[in-house]
């Protein structure tokens, strides 16, 4: 292991007087490991210079900065500029690191004489509190690579998770875009990938992403109201295909273009049909552009709903059935009627040019984007779900359709509950019909106010499975009913559709839960505006 003077953290904050004190009290917490903390102040306003006189200057360095960067890129330069360790850290002002993420990233670093090395990230959404893994799949095993070996690599655009070799970043002269375009975690990450002769990957929680979506000021990734910020990422996503081209592997390039279309694409076109006609139009042009410096593998290689929408945006010079599409871009995928074409030749609609559904007839049955619609009536303590599971060209009953069990999973990923249906296995009308029953009991949730999401899981002859979130049909039984209950006495219950059309359901579980609904409210009441 180094010296004690091994790493410095480089904290960048804004107006965050708030959460300021917890990142860096993360980062000193690290130990001696931590040499210094380095606070790159991006013209405060708020108490921000009064709350960095809590340190002492030898832990806790602060570099001003007298006219706001607009950005995160140039606060990170100079901190980068000013670290005087030989290796450095990046941290966000309203995040925090976990006990010992510094040493388990040092360590692997050097036991492998890596440029960098790289952890789990944890999205930690308030005010859920829920914790969602980033990029999950990346971190489930340790390992030393080099781009070349591991492209997936890509799909980790964040700058924050890794601790990297300061002289690496100054002999390759890597540094963060400046100003106020969005997305240098793009550029900065692609330049570290293709600089580096290896790095190292740990399957460790080192950096905890703290994502407040009810902020006054929301964190860039969730501004999609503003058209600047898709064109700061088609920006950024530009200047990643053009290091990925310099490197003179192929492989990197089809990575790079199909992470944008399986993740950029996706995330953005599920609540495009929310905006004004003149944003989706801007919107539209611009992701058709940048479509059309594409290679051929990078869409090839994409999944199959998202080389149909990339299709059908190069194709059509208009949006067009934008909610349609972003229930097809949804994860899963759920491909909605009508369907045309015929079942040798499904296509997207009837307009012209047509756009053919490629590979659907061909894709194995636990990745077809089945559509599940479902209808509640209230009995009693009994919910009941109607279930109508469109057939899809005849793929589901060719798979043969043996099964199905409804999933209840809570909204903050503590609990799951699951039924068996009834579903018929003869298509009528183009559906097989289906029928859940759950009693009151199984609908409480671990507190006293519950969320579940409702998922369907279908079972196929082969022995495979297809899991998708079933869908809120029209008429559907939405709204409050009062469910009797043997130890509460009472439940509120109220079946809702989300705003991507998924059915799910609200549980108020006695007085306890009815305080907890009227608490809900009132904060929603209170919130500042969501600005996505």
């Amino acid at each position: 292991m180094a010296a004690k003077d091994a790493v410095s953290v480089v904290v960048i904050t804004y107006n965050d007087a708030v959460h300021l004190p917890d990142a860096i009290e993360s980062a000193l917490a690290q130990g001696e490991i931590v040499h210094e903390v380095v606070v790159v102040d991006d013209a405060s306003t708020d108490d921000t210079p009064q709350v960095l006189g809590r340190w002492p200057r030898d832990r806790v360095r602060v570099v001003r900065r007298t006219v706001n960067s607009g950005g995160c890129g140039a606060p990170r330069n100079d901190g980068t500029a000013f670290a005087r360790a030989p290796w450095v850290l990046y941290l966000d002002s309203d995040d925090v690191l976990p006990p010992g993420a510094v040493q388990k990233l040092l360590a692997a670093a050097e036991a492998a004489d890596a440029d960098f090395a790289v952890g789990a990230c944890v999205r930690h959404e308030l005010p859920e509190n829920r914790d969602v893994p980033w990029q999950r799949e990346l971190f489930t095993n340790r390992g030393v690579y080099s781009l070349a070996l591991r492209p997936e690599t890509l799909w980790d655009t964040l700058a924050v998770n890794k601790l990297y070799r300061r002289s690496f970043l100054t002999a390759n002269k890597i540094q963060f875009p400046d100003g106020d375009e969005h997305y240098e975690d793009f550029v900065f990450t692609a330049d570290v990938y293709a600089a580096a002769t290896r790095f190292a990957v740990i399957p460790d929680h080192v950096y905890t992403w703290n994502v407040r979506r009810r902020s006054a000021a929301p964190s860039i990734s969730l501004r999609r109201d503003q058209l600047k910020n898709w064109q700061d990422r088609l920006k950024a996503h530009t200047h990643v295909l053009k290091t990925m081209r310099a490197t003179g592997e192929t492989r990197l390039v089809d990575a790079a273009e199909r992470k944008f279309v399986e993740h950029d694409l996706a995330l953005y076109l599920r609540d495009l049909h929310t905006k004004d006609a003149d944003y989706q139009q801007q919107w539209w042009d611009a992701t058709r552009a940048h479509l059309d410096t594409f290679g051929y593998r990078g869409i090839e290689t994409a999944n199959a709903p998202m080389r149909w929408i990339s299709a059908l945006i190069a194709l059509r010079g208009q949006p067009t059935a934008l909610p349609r599409l972003a229930e097809l871009a949804a994860e899963p995928a759920r491909l909605v009627p009508p369907y045309a074409g015929t079942p040798n030749r499904p296509l997207w609609d009837d307009e012209e040019p047509s756009v053919p559904l490629t590979g659907l007839t061909t894709e194995s049955p636990d990745r077809l984007p089945i559509n599940i619609e479902a209808a509640v009536t209230m009995s009693g303590p009994r919910l009941a779900l109607v279930l109508r599971v469109a057939d899809l060209y005849g793929l589901l009953s060719r798979a043969g359709a043996v099964g199905a069990d409804i999933i209840l999973r809570d909204r903050h990923g503590r609990a799951e509950r699951r039924r068996a249906a009834q579903l018929e296995t003869v298509a009528r009308d183009g559906f097989l019909h289906g029928k859940a029953t759950l009693e009151g009991g199984t609908l409480r949730g671990l507190e006293a106010f519950a969320t579940w999401d409702i998922w369907a899981r279908i079972s196929f002859r082969d022995g495979t499975f297809r899991e998708v979130r079933v869908r809120a049909g029209g008429g559907s039984g939405l709204g409050r009913h009062l469910v009797p209950d043997l130890r509460r006495g009472v439940l509120l219950v109220q079946p809702y559709r989300t705003s991507s059309h998924s059915l799910g359901v609200r549980v108020a579980d006695g007085p306890r839960g009815a305080a907890a609904v009227a608490s809900a409210r009132m904060k929603r009441r209170k919130a500042p505006g969501k600005k996505s």
